[in-house]
């Protein structure tokens, strides 16, 4: 299985993005996963039930054990949750907490001392029951628990100082359908080598027990492995091998619909060249979306005209008017806002960005007759580092694949106000009215009324480009023809236990 290097090592708290996400995928069940309709469905948790909305009973289902034999109890996940949630920890993923009661006392702030033990809103009841207390109703928490950060950790996971272990990072035990089998050794290692958990209670697959998944720093170098079928899977094919893979993989060839959005990120709090609304509205009206779509990416991505994905409810065709391609308005807009003469795209090469990137700089010289380059980064890890550290002060490349099923998910993570700090808010966008409305939609007494108020905050964004959308995804991957039964879910992660061996 082809993969770009993780960002960081394997801790399910401190893991935001795709790559680390995959692999996490394999190791640990999640409380839910999504059926065809994209509601939430039981996985190892066996109910999740509220009255109210705001207090949560999560029961566990029995069988699950982590890798290292010890049965899965109710305090693994509150432990989890509370490691990630508190400040001191530095956890990427610790914002997902920040609904649940007591989050506040866990992240009081810059050169604050914790100094609570954990959440208020985590009780155990017993070993398969726990409760969860929100500060407010939310009605998408059930759907939220798909997602990686509230996968449950393990005692062998801590340190004496309570701390996660490097260790643990670099070889996790989880409770799920692989097991790591030996350290990974993040920048050195090439290959993440796993093999199946026999104990494992759910579905597992029927003729194979190891997986390996193989780091790459250039898609089309997977490309011609998976060719040669010295790889099985590249579920991530560049638009350079897509023509290619149409003809050559026929059956093996998989092009279906898929929730991410790809943007121009704006570093909008860290360089003021960005600051005007019509600076940022002159760049997205100069890009052209349809040809790069049908010509750089083979037809295999579509414009993007909102921040929401037409694949999940709240999307709205057009939403987004400064998406619409008018190279004459952008540069009379361009000018009269004073843009910069000169601006610089980021991209990294480890992923199929090129071509498109230096389309959309080729876009932007010929239409603002300004100077536009395109800034390769070996690694997707890297520039993620220099944006967090910010560092980096030209437009980025961007995506965002989602980490569950709802409008909200294209909202808050990337762009309130409490994702800068411990989110991908890598922009440092701020809109107070933006918070409040989310807070609106959260609070909603159905998921239907909660999606009016989201689409709200959706408009504020497509008036104020914090980031700029370009197309929507599809996923394009490709298969060898040594498996067969391949299929790749809403959350970009294969199914593994349909896979089969040829």
């Amino acid at each position: 299985m082809e993969l770009g290097e993780p960002q960081e090592l394997l801790v399910p708290s401190n893991t935001t993005e795709s790559e680390g996400s995959e692999v996490l995928a394999a190791v640990f069940d999640p409380l839910v996963t999504y059926d065809e309709n994209k509601n939430p469905v039981e996985a190892a948790a066996e109910s999740i039930t509220t009255e109210d909305q705001k207090v949560w009973t999560i029961k566990l289902k029995s069988g699950y054990t982590w890798h290292n034999g010890e049965p899965v109890v109710a305090q693994n996940y509150v432990d989890a949750w509370n490691y990630a949630a508190n400040q001191e920890n530095a956890q990427s993923a610790g914002y997902f907490f920040g609904r649940v009661d007591g989050f506040a006392d866990l992240n009081p702030g810059e050169g604050k001392q914790v100094t609570a033990k954990g959440m208020k809103g985590l009780e155990v009841v017993d070993d398969t029951t726990f409760k969860v207390t929100l500060t407010a109703p939310f009605s998408q928490f059930k759907t939220m628990l798909g997602y990686t950060a509230f996968y449950p950790l393990p005692k062998a996971a801590f340190g004496s100082d309570g701390k996660v272990t490097q260790q643990f990072g670099e070889q996790p035990i989880g409770q799920g359908l692989f097991k790591v089998d030996k350290p990974y050794k993040k920048g050195t290692d090439q290959s993440i080598e796993l093999s199946v958990y026999d104990k494992f209670p759910g579905k597992k697959p029927s003729n194979w027990t190891k997986l390996q998944f193989k780091l790459y720093t250039d898609s089309d170098v997977a490309f011609n492995d998976l060719m040669a079928d010295n790889l099985d899977i590249h579920d991530s094919l560049g638009p350079a091998a897509i023509a290619q893979a149409k003809s050559s993989l026929g059956e093996r060839y998989q092009d279906q619909p898929d929730a991410g959005v790809g943007y121009i990120g704006v570093p909008l709090k860290y360089n003021a060249d960005f600051n005007k609304v019509d600076v940022r509205k002159a760049i997205s009206m100069a890009i052209d979306r349809k040809t790069i779509a049908e010509t750089v990416f083979s037809g295999t991505r579509s414009p993007a005209d909102d921040f929401i994905n037409p694949a999940i409810a709240g999307y709205r065709q057009g939403a987004c008017k400064a998406c619409t391609y008018n190279p004459a308005e952008a540069k009379k807009l361009y000018e009269a806002a004073g843009g910069p003469k000169t601006l610089e795209i980021g991209y990294n090469a480890d992923g199929p960005h090129k071509e498109w990137i230096e389309a959309v700089a080729n876009n932007l010289r010929a239409n603002l007759g300004i100077e536009a380059t395109a800034k390769p980064f070996e690694k997707f890890a890297s520039i993620l580092d220099e944006l967090k550290a910010k560092k980096y002060k030209g437009l980025f490349r961007m995506g965002w694949a989602i980490d569950y099923p709802s409008a909200e998910n294209y909202l808050t993570p990337i762009f309130s106000k409490g994702a800068i700090a411990t989110g991908s808010n890598y922009g440092g966008y701020e809109n107070d009215k933006f918070d409040a409305l989310i807070a609106q939609g959260d609070q909603a007494s159905s998921v239907e009324e909660g999606l009016k108020f989201y689409q709200q905050a959706d408009d504020i964004l497509n008036a104020e480009l914090p980031y700029i959308p370009v197309y929507f995804y599809r996923n394009n991957s490709g298969y060898s023809t040594k498996v067969k039964n391949v299929h790749i879910n809403l959350n970009n992660q294969v199914e593994w236990a349909d896979v089969e061996k040829a």
